[in-house]
């Protein structure tokens, strides 16, 4: 298999991605045949694949907008992935000039894109880090440089906690970074789900299947369970909805019916 220039040479060209998988249903160029392959299995049981992850970027741009609305100026995007276009940034920064924006993530090839995306702006940077390990991210140098902890942050946590299963406790990260937030912080949150989905059960967990056996499971949680990831936070409204119906700029009833699929919030720390 041929390695393309951008990819570092320490990672496994073999081995499918999640982030890789993610950046060509959004019909980014930054994947490779095994990435595809997983792709199109998923989408033989979830055809409507691509609009989920349509509508997950679509809110994550509503969501940063309000955030800038709100006078916040930070931003922490954590499981950021490959950046496509209309990244945090380029939103944030659309909108607030020097917004500063902190991406993190722990696969090489999206921390290798976001440096070469990012070149030249000093206002962002990239942490190869893992949001289990909150305290990595927390005390990292280039965190530090941009972000300060004292002031809001808007902490995006976009299509991320379902690859975290509960064995890898991921409502005690989300603890421990809202308890480094300061007052009047923001998260931003989507989550996979079987509610809304529109296709019976036993039908969306072949795609979940897909994803188990590229050894990275899918966690789908219920609406309850995704609303713990918010303890602490007072929701901002319109609460835990399905991304369409989140501060809409166009009529919900117009999108794909599989843009439903799965749950976003946004929470303010007291």
């Amino acid at each position: 298999m041929e390695r393309p220039a951008w990819a570092p040479r320490s990672i496994d060209i073999s081995v499918p991605s999640v982030s890789r998988i993610y950046d060509y249903y959004l019909g980014g160029s930054h994947n490779f045949e095994v990435d595809r392959e997983a792709a199109r299995k998923a989408m033989r049981f979830m055809p409507g694949l691509p609009k989920i992850m349509q509508a997950n970027r679509a809110f994550m741009r509503r969501a940063v907008r309000f955030a800038a609305g709100e006078g916040i100026t930070q931003f922490l995007d954590i499981g950021s992935g490959i950046p496509t276009f209309g990244n945090v940034h380029e939103v944030a920064q659309a909108a607030v000039p020097g917004a500063r924006v902190v991406y993190v993530d722990h696969d090489p090839v999206a921390v290798a894109h976001s440096e070469a995306v990012l070149a030249g702006n000093d206002d962002t940077d990239v942490i190869a880090a893992d949001l289990c390990k909150p305290q990595e991210i927390l005390t990292s140098p280039r965190l530090d440089r941009l972000i300060d902890l004292n002031r809001p942050v808007a902490l995006l946590l976009v299509a991320i906690l379902h690859f975290v299963e509960d064995a890898d406790d991921p409502y005690g990260a989300v603890a421990e970074l809202r308890e480094a937030l300061a007052p009047g912080s923001l998260l931003i949150l989507t989550h996979a789900s079987y509610e809304g989905i529109p296709l019976p059960a036993e039908r969306a967990e072949g795609a979940v299947d897909v994803y188990k056996d590229i050894r990275n499971p899918l966690i789908m949680r219920s609406r309850e369970e995704i609303a713990r990831f918010f303890e602490g936070y007072d929701m901002v409204e319109p609460g835990l909805v399905p991304m369409p119906h989140w501060r809409p700029d166009s009529a919900p009833e117009d999108e794909d019916p599989y843009a439903f699929s799965g749950f976003a919030g946004v929470g303010r720390t007291a």
